[in-house]
């Protein structure tokens, strides 16, 4: 009896039913399939450092905290076994000042602590983009005020973690920071929407659903920082809200109302002033507030609309990282007018090497800004975050 080419693969001709033997490779098929899954499952709940790593049991949380061990996270755990390390962590780093006022770093190898391979964490500079939402729990602790930025046990700071990414060349760069998010709800929906992801963002601290804003602006690819509210100069007539920092206040209650802005959202790089030309030009009354953002690993941005501002020498006595203005580009709500001062920021930034422009997130500005930014590369321009432009005594390379 001659076979059926035609007959269907693996079944009997004239009964149509699955033969025994392609019945058994099937079931094998199958099995294989399963133990495959199964494999995996176990070894992403089991391996070090699994897709989500578990944070310790409560005992043991309570147990670090009596014995002063810094708790577990992401930053100082090992993975696989492998003890992490910081980049630098092999390195001596020497830094020399020159008479013309340049820093020379000089690097020469040392010995790492311990002995063996150890799992280098290069991530010193920006996040994750999927994970750019979230905050880092080890850049966080938990107040009465809500959860505050705090330098993590392995010294990495929040205006790092946070900070856009940069090329680092030696280029033209401008960091445009676009301001008062929140305050109006299209506005900020605009904002977020339609602007580059270079462009910075700064939420206003009374400001509605930020929490919201400030996660789709870090998916978006933003930097972003906090606008806290400072006393300007014809104050009470103008005035920035109820908690407003204040020269007549003792400091207790302005690091009281610093905290309590700083808690309204998470995952900034510093904080600028909304207003306050009185607080910016009262050394007194702003350094213990820069030395509480310093202490906290954020930079300070002022917006440069005051000529009596002390920030850059009381920052520079806090050290404090720290970057001013040199622009405002909405003055004059007019497209044409905006891209005029975008032009002119343009030129102090070839003069300079670089500058900062600030702007509302007015309609105008934000159609300019978009405009604007589209032909900036195909000068040779750079739009970076602010971060990148701070003047910060722990990287000397990034002074102005």
């Amino acid at each position: 009896m001659g076979t059926d080419l035609h007959a269907p693969l693996g079944r009997n001709r004239k009964t149509g039913s699955r033969r025994p033997g392609v019945l058994r490779v099937g079931r094998i098929a199958a099995s294989l399939c399963l133990f495959a899954i199964g494999g995996f499952s176990l070894y992403t709940a089991f391996r070090g450092d699994g897709l989500e790593r578990a944070r310790p049991p409560a005992a043991e949380q309570a147990a670090n905290e009596q014995s002063g061990t810094p708790p577990t996270t992401a930053a100082n755990q090992a993975a696989n076994g492998i003890p992490r390390a910081d980049p630098r962590s092999g390195a001596n780093v020497e830094q020399t000042v020159t008479g013309d006022g340049s820093v020379v770093t000089k690097y020469s190898p040392r010995p790492r602590d311990g002995s063996g391979p150890v799992l280098v964490d290069a991530m010193q500079i920006g996040q994750d983009p999927r994970l750019a939402a979230q905050p880092n729990e080890a850049l966080l602790e938990e107040t009465a005020f809500g959860r505050l930025p705090i330098v993590g046990p392995d010294g990495r700071r929040p205006m790092d973690q946070y900070a856009r990414p940069s090329s680092q060349a030696r280029g033209i760069r401008i960091a445009i920071v676009v301001s008062g998010l929140g305050l109006s709800q299209t506005g900020t929906q605009r904002a977020i929407a339609e602007l580059p992801e270079e462009i910075t963002l700064a939420f206003a601290a009374s400001g509605n659903s930020l929490q919201r804003w400030m996660q789709e602006a870090r998916r978006g690819g933003h930097e972003i920082l906090l606008q806290v509210p400072l006393e300007p100069f014809d104050y009470p007539a103008n005035d920035p809200g109820p908690e407003t920092l204040l020269t007549s206040k003792p400091v207790a209650r302005n690091i009281e109302n610093l905290h309590k802005a700083m808690g309204e959202i998470t995952n900034y790089t510093g904080i600028m002033n909304y207003l306050g030309g009185r607080f910016l030009s009262d050394p007194a009354a702003m350094e213990p507030v820069m030395r509480d953002i310093r202490k906290r690993g954020l930079l300070f941005l002022d917006d440069g609309t005051s000529a009596q501002s002390k920030t850059a020498a009381v920052a520079k006595g806090t050290e404090l990282p720290y970057a001013i203005a040199d622009l405002q580009l909405d003055g004059q709500l007019d497209v044409n007018a905006i891209l005029k001062k975008l032009d002119e920021l343009e030129r102090v930034a070839r003069k300079n090497g670089q500058a900062i422009g600030i702007a509302s997130a007015f309609d105008e500005s934000i159609d300019a800004i978009a405009k604007w930014s589209e032909e900036a590369s195909m000068r040779g321009i750079e739009i970076v975050g602010v971060a990148a432009l701070s003047n910060d005594p722990k990287n000397p390379w990034r002074r102005r």
